[in-house]
């Protein structure tokens, strides 16, 4: 009764809303935080690291083989430095449109499959890749163009969606053969070396920030990270992989409704259009490949 429970479509559609939630407090507790990137990233994992790590003893501390461990550590790299980039971005730029043009990763796996390893694209994917780029010129805005004067969050924002597209690309393989806990754990391990390394060499404190920013911290690590993350690991088990992919774009939405109420951020008629063109291209690109 108990293992029919836990394998039903019902518990894992509620645990895939529950980690969207959890994710989409992400640019918030960035914000509340106000440290800078690559210290709100350390913190993100580090924290979220001390969590899962009594789950992995517990599960019977797995190994991946050398392969799989060179795999996940590159990824983490990317991983590592798409956040830091994002949480950077989050604080140039409204927590809405830099969660919005971070999550532009599907475009860019599409397109970074066809030039890397010549895969034929259908014609959906073009139909939702000029659909978001519409919506991200309408996002910067025509006098950004005029002007040539962008947004710094804005761009790093793109760079970063690109950088979770080489993540996503070079983690593809390994997890069809570690699992999920095994997998978080390494990847997350390699990221704390990595950003523990760059916060060194940066010179940005590792303490001596307020009560406020300790806890936007720790919900950044504990809620964002690994709250989210496994629950999401968790719905991909039970549901279609297309669905949950898909699922994944009202993290944008989320994110927008939360800083309207929590930071008082406006949005702006660029947008909601923009965002709107956004979303619809990447559900599109999503899609492409389902029925």
């Amino acid at each position: 009764m108990v293992k029919r429970f836990l394998a039903s479509p019902y518990l894992a559609s509620m645990a895939l809303i529950f980690g969207i939630i959890c994710i989409g407090f992400s640019a918030i507790f960035v914000k509340l935080a106000n440290v800078p990137g690559s210290v709100s990233t350390f913190y993100r994992i580090f924290i979220a690291g001390l969590a899962i790590t009594p789950i992995w003893i517990y599960k019977g501390r797995k190994v991946p083989s050398k392969r799989d461990l060179w795999l996940i550590f590159i990824g983490a790299a990317f991983f590592a430095l798409d956040l830091f980039l994002w949480n950077t971005a989050i604080l140039l730029t409204s927590a809405a449109t830099s969660t919005l043009l971070a999550n532009n990763a599907p475009v860019w796996v599409g397109l970074i499959s066809l030039v890397v390893f010549r895969e034929r694209l259908a014609a959906k994917f073009w139909y939702g890749l000029l659909l978001a780029l519409l919506g991200l010129n309408i996002l910067i805005g025509l006098k950004a163009w005029q002007t040539m004067e962008f947004n710094y969050g804005d761009i790093l924002s793109i760079v970063a969606g690109f950088l979770y597209a080489l993540y996503l690309l070079f983690t593809f393989d390994s997890r069809k053969r570690v699992d999920t806990i095994t997998f978080m754990f390494f990847s997350i391990l390699f990221m704390v070396l990595l950003l523990f390394i760059a916060n060194l060499v940066i010179g940005n404190p590792f303490t001596g920030y307020s009560r406020e920013t300790w806890s936007a911290l720790v919900g950044l690590g504990f809620i964002s990270h690994f709250g989210g993350w496994v629950s999401i690991n968790y719905a991909l088990g039970h549901l279609k992989g297309a669905n949950v992919s898909v699922t994944l774009l009202s993290q944008s939405v989320i994110t927008a409704l939360l800083a309207l109420v929590i930071l008082g951020e406006d949005l702006s008629i660029n947008q909601i259009v923009g965002g709107l063109f956004v979303l619809s291209g990447v559900y599109i690109v999503n899609r492409r490949n389902s029925k």
